[in-house]
């Protein structure tokens, strides 16, 4: 059987026939990290062996209608913490007005804004996140940040906001309390669906993870996103996900309905 559509009963136009609905079987594996016996990972295998990649430019429909090339840089960036926020700002100030089309507001202004009701956020300019350079830009379409990182050979987490990079993988940390009286940090790392953005996640006009046309990928995503990854996880634990990545349940949006020969 299908996985079914997404269908938000009427509520505008909100049908999406390009996306898979959330609720369809997945595999999770479950192993304690080798450089700490204190953590366990539990892995969206399902998730982490799907095809999917960015499609930014590519056939991304963005996350506010009528604005597709956006992305999801719609909202702006929300800053994990002080230390991710002081980074970011550290690096905008070696952006150049050639690889940064917004780089006088960002100069004149800052690029940091304060989020009603507490935390803060990159400033969005004329709908969209400072850092995000335009179609037709002379310096390139896309995060100025991402560009600039790849200029210089580095890895782009190293000069974008954390939840930039990490998006759409989802890590979450909670203690489990054992039987034995032991405790363990459970680090789940998983997909971030719309269920992941909060109830307003339903309401975003695409998302990329549920849509099929983001799936068909040559290599899988634990593949791929081996720099984000090894981030999140540390190297050790990072191979031993590569190893065990053999058996899966496929991601319905992938080529063939998530079918495997």
């Amino acid at each position: 059987m299908s996985p079914a559509r997404m269908d938000f009963g009427g509520i505008g136009d909100m049908t999406r026939d390009d996306e898979v609905g959330p609720d369809f079987p997945r595999a999770w594996l479950e192993f304690f990290d080798p450089a700490d016996d204190e953590q366990m990972f539990r892995c969206d295998v399902t998730w982490l062996t799907s095809r999917w990649n960015c499609v930014f430019a590519r056939g991304c429909q963005g996350i506010v209608a009528g604005r597709p090339d956006d992305g999801c840089c719609s909202l702006g960036a929300h800053f994990s913490d002080e230390d991710d926020e002081q980074r970011v700002i550290g690096h905008a100030a070696r952006l150049t007005p050639d690889g940064w089309q917004h780089h006088r507001a960002g100069t004149r202004d800052g690029v940091v804004a304060k989020v009603p009701g507490g935390g803060v956020r990159t400033r969005v300019v004329d709908g969209a996140c400072i850092f995000l350079n335009r179609p037709g830009f002379p310096g390139g379409q896309g995060c100025a940040l991402h560009t600039q990182a790849l200029k210089e050979g580095r890895e782009p987490l190293e000069l974008k906001p954390d939840v930039c990079w990490q998006v759409p993988i989802r890590r979450t940390d909670d203690w489990m309390d054992r039987p034995d009286g032991t405790r363990v940090l459970v680090v789940t790392l998983g997909e971030y669906d719309r269920r992941a953005w909060g109830p307003g996640g339903h309401d975003l006009h695409w998302w990329c993870t549920d849509a099929t046309s983001a799936h068909g990928a040559a290599e899988p995503v634990y593949r791929t996103y081996r720099p984000e990854l090894t981030a999140l996880m540390g190297g050790p634990a990072y191979e031993m996900l590569v190893r065990l990545c053999e058996e899966h349940q496929a991601h319905p949006a992938d080529p063939g309905g998530g079918r495997r020969a």
